[in-house]
């Protein structure tokens, strides 16, 4: 049955269980084909069925409950969070700083990386679709400070639109708030919101951007609410919209979620008693000396010993062999060691000069020593000279040359 034809009540079974919170249309279709989503006991097979209500289906077994009404959450955005539920870079997104115990929620539209400011988070998926769709006339508001020259005159050209690179943007209403130096704040109002529309719009002016905050997304003013804090929007003010979504105004305040705290920081458990518990006593402060302080540096710098690795031989740690010297040997068994006699002359000491002298051996000693000396034995006869030998005649003489005395020309006579 055509979309055009089809009683308003009934819809597709991926967009009534997107409603009811159970996953996404793209997740819902995925779990239709593996078989998981079931009617009246009979497994589905395809995305396209067409129900009235969420009666007698079924996720794994589990009845599906009726869509509860839809809820709008306002979230300030800091700068450097994706506006994605997963990413595949690792990059952190902003469901990984939003607190825990809310429903599922999706992003109404999308803020890049950089820019900070109001994103309505809703959990149904026909209360998206009314707030980003361009024929709604949702107004967005954007406050962004850029880097360069510009006046009001070229800011009013973009109320006609404006085409870059073959890419159509609509009216823009932008005002320029105030002048500091060469930085500029402008504000700037659309109704369409197309990727990152408005910093493609002022760099195509000689704008650099530099600070990029949503403000306001129709009636829906992002007022006082502090960086990374997340609140919920009054029922009544949700009705209202979807009955105007271009009425002016977002009524009351949104009520602010409180984030779970973790236990002794300040904060009471209602659920425990506050009867005031005993704390343990400190410590007794330990004295450090000289010595407990020498002694803990030797321990941090002491070698750690070696343990035996499981599954190995033990390793055994042996003293290095002592390098055996000649006045270390000791004689073999069976012999006698001959006596060392101390061969140093004496010297004995001398009165008259003083010092000590070498002791002359006695006279006896001497004669004795004489004819205990060998014979000195003859010199080997001298080898003949191996030069070439000269030829015989006589020496021819080589003339003098005659000498020659420089006389300095002053001392020469004329």
């Amino acid at each position: 049955m055509p979309p055009k034809d089809r009683p308003k009540e009934q819809q597709r079974i991926a967009k009534l269980l997107t409603r009811a919170g159970v996953a996404s249309r793209r997740e819902v279709e995925r779990m239709i084909a593996e078989g998981r989503v079931a009617l009246n006991g009979v497994v589905l097979d395809t995305p396209a069925t067409i129900l009235a209500s969420l009666a007698g289906v079924t996720v794994d077994g589990d009845p599906v409950e009726a869509p509860a009404a839809a809820r709008l959450f306002l979230y300030h955005k800091p700068p450097g969070l994706l506006v994605t539920e997963r990413d595949p870079a690792g990059r952190p997104t902003i469901y990984d700083r939003l607190p825990e115990g809310l429903p599922r929620l999706v992003p109404v539209g999308r803020l890049d990386l950089a820019t900070e400011g109001l994103l309505l988070l809703t959990t149904d998926g026909e209360l998206k679709r009314q707030l980003e769709l361009p024929a709604t006339g949702v107004e967005r508001a954007y406050r962004a400070r850029a880097y360069g020259p510009i006046t009001q005159e070229q800011l009013e050209e973009l109320i006609h639109g404006v085409e870059i690179e073959g890419v159509r943007y609509g009216a823009i209403d932008a005002n320029l708030e105030r002048r500091t130096g060469a930085n500029v704040w402008i504000e700037l109002i659309l109704t369409e919101g197309k990727n990152r529309e408005v910093r493609r719009v002022l760099e195509y002016l000689g704008l650099k951007v530099s600070r990029l905050i949503r403000t306001r997304y129709g009636p829906f003013v992002l007022g006082d609410l502090p960086v990374g804090e997340i609140g919920e929007v009054k029922q009544h003010d949700v009705v209202a919209f979807r009955k105007d979504p271009t009425r002016k105004g977002g009524g009351e305040a949104p009520k602010l979620v409180e984030k779970p705290r973790p236990a002794g920081r300040g904060r009471i458990n209602p659920n425990e008693s506050t009867a005031p518990t005993s704390l343990p006593k400190p410590r007794p402060v330990r004295r450090i000396t000289k010595a407990t302080a020498n002694r803990a540096d030797k321990e941090a710098f002491a070698e750690p010993a070696r343990q035996a690795q499981p599954g190995r031989d033990p390793v055994v740690l042996t003293k290095a062999t002592k390098v055996k010297r000649f006045y270390d040997a000791k004689p073999k068994a069976g012999t006698t060691a001959a006596p060392v006699t101390d061969t140093r002359p004496k010297r004995v000491f001398n009165p008259e000069l003083g010092r000590n002298v070498r002791a002359k051996p006695p006279r006896d000693a001497k004669s004795a020593d004489r004819s205990e000396r060998t014979e000195r034995p003859e010199r080997a006869e001298r080898a003949p000279n191996k030069s070439t030998p000269r030829t015989p005649g006589k020496a021819m003489a080589r003339p003098s040359k005659p000498r020659t005395v420089k006389t300095h020309k002053s001392r020469t006579r004329k």
